[in-house]
């Protein structure tokens, strides 16, 4: 008798051990893959010295292998027979060689001076993000055979989406640990603490490494044990040639590649039109925006589980698109200079979607391959989930080359943003500088503050003086006369370079009256402090409060002209959702509905049924 369409057979439900188990696995392709990728470069910039942009560009290219990689270990993992299974013996050695790799990576040797250095990490992330795949297309592929009821799948991909983002959460804090004297050692630096961690956190990972391998099993291995190995090309040619999975890939590569195109838009938005410029009030609505979505990622995964058995995948599938769709539309309103922090709204809303949209594409794609069994009488699901994140993970790289254009269509002007953050580095320094002449001789109480902290940062990474050393009057004064002199140079510069194009003077807009007012301002300001600095380097808590003033003028030098604002917006809000139609369109196509893929499952029962 077929099952309704919201019920699960005993005999499919997962139990709550392996469910955990299995979606706890998650940390590696989410949590672990992102502090390589985004603290790699953050680390080796500030704690090595080593050159962003060289950084930026070695880290190109092991994404671009990964995504590369994927269809190679898909189908080996599909043609691989041993008396552990076929999925098993990658995500075992996969996650070894991950953990490995990971606390290797950090240990970068000293004395080979950069481009020794770069190679070494460029070697490393290559070995990592390698280790990555040949874990996550195995296990991803796993999940899709650990049970035969398609709502099933939808629970085990949520498992894993939740465990993955509970830990990706603490990205962020890494950095702070890693900062602390318990964890990076009297007299060490950031990356002496960055190096324990990772230590650490590798201890941690080896017992849950042998759970997963014990704790999952690949249920379906007797029937696929005798199955006939196949050839790679000609996986790859029955998966593309699968219109099925074509429309899958067709809903889930245009919507991705729509909110990929504009990723950093939100940021550009965040800092010069909400905030006018100003970075550090910008910093604090994007880290609790990126708090907000984490946590609504996280919560999203129950009602996902409660509606999609309730009205089927594909009408699951809409409705997180629809939720997106709502997220830019709310935008309309919610970008509001008066109201910055309404963002939250449409971040609550895209988050939700998102992390529905692509959980279910995952669960889609093993109903897919209950498809491809009923009429090719073979399992791939290596190969499928392999070819199905390959497209996602090019997409995704050729985004990245869209960005920019799209950022060049809205005349955004990169040398005001580069002289802005010049000028504003100089004041930076001599606000540091006057914070630390406050709190000299008491390091315990400079440590109690955001400011004071970020001293003390920087006093771990040799930046700044031994806090507890005094200056002289005469050696704050120098220094204070260097760093004016500085500004002013800076602050002709900008005029050069930014109210002058070619000798010739800008035409006066309203923009460019209000930059030019805003730059005689802080002249003026910086003059009167030049001519007062004798005076104030022993007020340091006067001085702290001038420069601030200062500071806080400077930074409406960066706010753009109102028509790239205006682009910004209309492309950050427009192309997604435009790509989101045409994604609804390609859903609306999809041939498996929910009565389909039980009909399937009956069909592949009888037939074991009569071969046995």
């Amino acid at each position: 008798m077929q099952l309704a369409k919201n019920s699960t057979a005993s005999q499919d439900r997962i139990p709550w051990s392996v469910l955990i188990a299995y979606g706890s696995g998650g940390i590696i392709p989410i949590a672990l893959f992102n502090i390589a990728g985004q603290l790699m470069g953050l680390i080796g910039n500030i704690g090595l010295g080593l050159s962003a942009f060289w950084l930026g560009v070695i880290m190109i290219f092991p994404r671009l292998w990964d995504a590369v990689s994927d269809p190679i270990i898909g189908h080996f993992s599909d043609n691989t027979r041993t008396r552990w299974g076929r999925r098993r013996p990658y995500i075992f050695a996969g996650g070894l060689l991950v953990i490995i790799s990971f606390a290797g990576m950090w240990w970068v040797p000293e004395g080979i001076g950069e481009w020794g250095q770069l190679a070494f990490i460029f070697t490393a992330l290559l070995i990592f993000f390698t280790a990555c795949t040949m874990f996550e297309i195995p296990h991803g592929a796993l999940g899709m055979e650990m049970s035969k009821d398609p709502h099933e799948r939808t629970r085990l991909f949520s498992s894993k989406s939740f465990f993955g983002n509970l830990f990706a959460m603490g990205t962020p804090w890494l950095l702070y640990l890693a900062g602390m004297e318990v964890v990076r050692g009297t007299g060490g630096t950031l990356i002496d603490g960055m190096r324990y961690l990772s230590l650490i956190i590798a201890i941690v990972m080896l017992p849950l490494l042998f759970w997963w391998f014990f704790a999952i099993r690949e249920p379906g291995y007797t029937s696929t044990r005798n199955q006939q190995r196949t050839q790679f090309w000609s996986n790859m040619k029955l998966a593309l040639r699968n219109k099925t999975f074509l429309c899958l890939v067709l809903i889930v590569f245009t919507l991705a590649i729509g909110f990929n195109f504009v990723a950093i838009f939100n940021y550009y938005i965040s800092i010069y039109y909400l905030f006018g410029g100003d970075q550090y009030a910008a910093g604090a609505l994007l880290g609790i925006n990126g708090t907000v979505w984490a946590v609504t990622g996280l919560i999203a995964v129950f009602p996902l589980n409660w509606v999609s058995p309730r009205i089927g995948k594909r009408r699951t599938m809409l409705l997180s698109i629809g939720l997106m769709c709502a997220a830019q539309l709310s935008k309309i309103v919610c970008y509001n200079p008066d109201y910055p922090y309404l963002v939250i709204i449409p971040t609550i809303l895209l988050s939700a979607g998102m992390l529905m949209f692509f959980t279910l594409g995952a669960s889609m794609l093993g109903d897919i391959c209950d498809e491809d069994e009923l009429n090719t009488g073979t399992r791939s699901e290596g190969s499928y989930y392999s070819v199905y994140w390959w497209f996602i993970k090019m997409g995704t790289a050729f985004a990245s080359f869209v960005t920019g254009a799209l950022l060049m269509a809205t005349q955004f002007d990169e040398a005001q943003s580069q002289q802005t953050a010049k000028l504003y580095g100089c004041y930076e320094v001599a606000l540091k500088d006057s914070r630390t002449w406050s709190y000299e001789g008491e390091p315990e109480v400079a440590e109690t503050s955001k400011e004071r902290l970020e001293l003390w940062i920087n006093q771990l990474l040799g930046k700044t003086k031994d806090l507890s050393i005094k200056t002289t009057t005469q050696e704050r004064l120098f220094k204070f006369e260097a760093q004016i002199s500085e500004s002013l140079r800076q602050a002709k510069e900008f005029e050069d370079t930014v109210l002058f194009s070619n000798g010739e003077s800008i035409k006066d807009t309203t923009h460019s009256k209000q930059l030019k007012s805003t730059l005689l301002k802080v002249i003026e300001e910086t003059e009167s402090l030049q001519k007062r600095a004798e005076e104030l380097v022993d007020k340091p808590d006067i001085l702290y409060e001038n420069i601030e003033n200062i500071l806080h003028s400077s930074t409406a030098l960066s706010v753009q002209k109102p028509r790239t604002l205006l682009l910004l917006r209309i492309i950050e809000i427009g192309l997604p959702l435009l790509l989101s139609l045409v994604s609804i369109a390609f859903t609306l196509l999809y041939p498996l509905s929910d009565e389909r893929c039980y009909e399937i499952k009956s069909k592949l029962e009888t037939r074991k049924l009569n071969i046995n």
